[in-house]
């Protein structure tokens, strides 16, 4: 997998307005990173798309190391490097200097209307993500049932640990498919 110079200009330019838009944090934007690196420039497939956001998740450190290993996937190490500084550098300068502007108005009436109108936004994005991992092959109703459960889960008992509920989600599919 050499990397090119062609393969390097385009991963950065497809992760650095990922990395503007990411709304609500890296979860955001799952489904465009999969439809990128799936559907246009074929850089994974759909299960090789799933088992790295698995391996991301896994890791210590941040849940958006999935950009990372896409990068390393396509082009070695250059590309990891390559990508992890066009995803994660734009959004931390751009956070920056926002917040610095945005904490001084904190408590105006547009601050609160700014905070709550981006809120559904961010949402939506992160439903669009959790779609495009579930609509994998192999994810059947189960993974589907469990989503859901643990989504309402965490909005009934909010303060509750997620390993708790990824230990049972885990739990649940063992015996599935001991029995199946």
């Amino acid at each position: 997998m050499p990397a090119d110079a062609k393969t390097l200009a385009t991963l950065a330019l497809v992760f650095a307005p990922l990395s503007l838009v990411s709304v609500g944090g890296g979860s955001s934007i799952i489904a465009e990173m999969q439809h990128q690196a799936v559907a246009v420039h074929h850089w994974t497939t759909q299960r090789e798309f799933t088992d790295l956001f698995a391996i991301a998740r896994a890791a210590p450190g941040p849940g958006m190391l999935l950009a990372t290993l896409i990068g390393f996937i396509t082009a070695g190490w250059l590309g990891a490097v390559v990508v992890t500084l066009a995803f994660f550098l734009p959004s931390s300068l751009l956070m920056y200097v926002t917040v610095s502007i945005f904490n001084r108005w904190r408590g105006s009436t547009w601050h609160r209307a700014i905070e709550a109108g981006l809120a559904p936004i961010a949402i939506g994005l992160i439903l669009a993500g959790a779609f495009a991992v579930l609509t994998t092959e192999g994810s059947g109703v189960l993974a589907w049932v469990l989503a859901l459960a643990v989504t309402v889960f965490r909005m009934w008992r909010p303060s509750l640990h997620p390993l708790v509920l990824i230990g049972l989600g885990a739990a649940v599919f063992v015996v599935a498919h001991t029995f199946a």
